[in-house]
């Protein structure tokens, strides 16, 4: 099974997928998690600087991710959407060419979680921006996109509270 988890900055969905790691469960699955470090160490632009390219990069990661038979990933083809989408650097026709082409891949995953930011701080990693105007517009994209986009994603749940009350959600969700 594919499951991917979206949301804004900073609200989670790597500690979540660090904490599904740990359980019996998910012993067979693949955990793939954010990579922004790496990339912007290649100089890949990030949030509002982004490039095309650079946004090409991180899609093809994403689309990497859904090679594998059983996989949990920190982010999914929808924040690669948004970010671009949110890019002051990328004009209006490349990015809904991208939003084009990026949206064929939402299909394949069998779940998609929107990770809430509801009383979540935003956490300051030396590499996401701390702007909570910038977070607050991402959050609002991807909201947009998964309402768009519904008839290309399978399953589809909103996780919110505790890393434990999402990790029983989503066992909910699973029905596992």
């Amino acid at each position: 099974m594919k499951i991917g988890f979206t949301g804004t900055v900073s609200v989670g969905k790597t500690t979540l997928v660090k904490a599904l790691q740990e359980l019996p469960e998910f012993k067979d699955y693949i955990f793939a998690t954010e990579r922004s470090k790496y990339l912007r160490d290649l100089g890949i632009p990030l949030n509002t600087d982004s490039t095309l390219k650079g946004q090409t990069v991180f899609l093809a990661e994403r689309c990497s991710e859904l090679i594998a038979k059983n996989v949990i990933t920190d982010r999914t083809i929808i924040d690669v959407i948004s970010f671009t989408l949110n890019a002051s650097s990328i004009e209006q026709p490349g990015k809904l060419a991208f939003e084009h082409y990026a949206s064929r891949f939402i299909e394949e995953y069998d779940w998609i979680f929107y990770v809430s930011p509801a009383g979540v701080g935003i956490e300051d990693n030396n590499v996401r921006t701390t702007d909570a105007v910038y977070r607050s517009q991402i959050d609002q994209t991807i909201k947009h996109l998964c309402s768009c986009h519904l008839d290309k994603i399978k399953n589809f749940g909103i996780i919110s509270g505790s890393t434990e009350d999402r990790l029983k959600q989503i066992k909910s969700y699973l029905s596992l």
